[in-house]
């Protein structure tokens, strides 16, 4: 891959402005800014996993108008479009299954956004998923290269360090519970749900005792980090996603002899009084809650399970009112601060406790876009997960259990997203583009990839 001349000439050029300008103290950065440009140029995917590593991190620069994402971002957004013009990268990457829902709730997205009831919140929202939608135009372009183990890897390391700092350091808490850099507990118990399946990939992997160890003490943090947060949602995410896994390598308890069982069972007895003990008593105490749901919540017996409740009657009544357009993108925290639940759940009236998100995203999409518009997103999602059920089968049929066993790891990972989307509203979540865009990736490479020859 040739890096072109020009692009060299003009930022020596821009050097020796900087030099001769009152800034020179400039100059060097722009010299490590072309050294970057040009190895994110031979290796694009590298900027990717940087994008992916650094959506932890991202509370460090929330206050910055420039972070290392966003300039990660733009970065490879200009050299992919560089490549595309020099036809280095062959137009047909863009083909996916996914776009067949995507126009279509684009077009009905602009629509809602020219009938909104406040234009400046749809723009700001419109704003937000941009992101989301760059990224998956880049994935569709380099996933091909994409070196799915590193990208565990970088994903553990990345989420499991946040863990860490979240767990020993109440500056990385919020009341009490594990927020991370993140300014929501749950944002934050849905990156851990995202990054348990591929550190248990990794564990299962690894080629000797000193890795095993060292993914299985990142496991062990994520674990230790979800009790922390709090959550019960992703406790019944997490939950859900392992027994999958566990469904997957349902086929490995043929190895299991009789004279494991006694190990098994002393493991247990240890391993779950040791976890009631170890969890924090709120969390206990929130999980216990959940029981009043088969009574119906009261806002007065758990505020949180009545705030979510009055989240769907809003947006119920939303939907009521305009079911094709609805009410505009990003414009439920005007309706709800409209009505007598965002004074109830107020704790001191602020702006930031009335205008409230719908705390869903599925509920969200439905009572701003319309119901068509919802039901694309949820359509788009689920072709997302049935793509990576079809690359499973595709490299299960060709023998290769490696393949086959990533992508049920990335199955769980992705399923865990589009299950915390009914809990947070994170329609511009970073991982849940790019990973939808990879499903379509990985099952034209499965389905593309060549059959075992037929033995005589």
């Amino acid at each position: 891959m040739i890096f072109p001349l020009s692009i060299v000439s003009l930022l020596g050029l821009v050097c020796i402005a900087l030099l001769a300008s009152p800034y020179p103290y400039l100059a060097p950065g722009a010299v490590l800014g072309l050294v970057g440009f040009a190895v994110l140029f031979r290796k694009p995917t590298w900027g990717l996993l940087g994008i992916a590593a650094l959506v932890p991190f991202e509370g460090f620069f929330k206050d910055s108008s420039l972070s290392g994402s966003k300039l990660l971002g733009a970065s490879l957004a200009v050299i992919l479009m560089l490549q595309l013009a020099l036809h280095q990268i062959p137009a047909d990457r863009l083909r996916s299954n996914i776009w067949r829902f995507l126009v279509w709730f684009l077009a009905l997205y602009l629509l809602s956004t020219l009938n909104t009831d406040d234009l400046g919140m749809s723009l700001g929202h419109l704003r937000e998923l941009s992101v989301g939608l760059i990224l998956f135009v880049i994935t569709l372009l380099i996933g091909r290269e994409l070196n799915l183990e590193l990208f565990a890897r970088l994903v553990t390391l990345a989420v499991s360090a946040t863990c860490a700092m979240a767990m020993f350091s109440s500056k990385f808490q919020d009341q009490g519970r594990a927020a991370g850099l993140l300014e929501d507990p749950n944002a934050f118990a849905l990156l851990i749900a995202f990054a348990v399946p591929l550190g248990l990939l990794l564990v299962i992997r690894s080629p000797n005792l000193l890795q095993r160890l060292l993914w299985g003490a990142c496991c062990l943090l994520l674990l230790g980090g979800m009790t922390k947060t709090e959550s019960r949602s992703g406790l019944v995410v997490l939950a859900l996603s392992l027994a999958i896994g566990l469904w997957h390598y349902r086929a490995n308890l043929k190895r299991i002899r009789p004279r494991h069982f006694g190990f098994a069972m002393l493991a247990v007895v240890i391993l779950i009084p040791l976890a009631i003990y170890a969890m924090p008593a709120g969390y206990i105490a929130r999980i216990q809650s959940l029981s009043v749901l088969s009574a119906g919540a009261k806002g007065h017996d758990d505020e949180s399970l009545g705030r979510r409740a009055s989240y769907i009657v809003v947006g119920s009544q939303m939907i009521r009112e305009n079911p094709l357009l609805g009410s505009g993108p990003g414009t439920f925290p005007l309706h709800y601060a409209t009505t007598g639940y965002a004074k109830a759940f107020s704790a001191n009236r602020k702006i930031g406790d009335l205008y409230r998100r719908a705390h869903n995203t599925y509920l969200e999409i439905f009572s701003e876009l319309g119901i068509p518009a919802g039901l694309l997103f949820v359509g788009m999602l689920g072709l997302g997960l049935y793509n990576l059920l079809r690359a499973r089968k595709a490299w299960m049929q060709r023998g290769d259990w490696e393949q086959a066993d990533l992508m049920t790891h990335l199955g769980m990972s992705f399923l865990s997203l589009t299950l915390f989307l009914m809990f947070l509203s994170a329609p511009n979540q970073k991982y849940l583009w790019i990973m939808l865009a990879l499903t379509s990736v990985l099952r034209l490479k499965s389905e593309q990839a060549a059959l075992p020859e037929a033995r005589a």
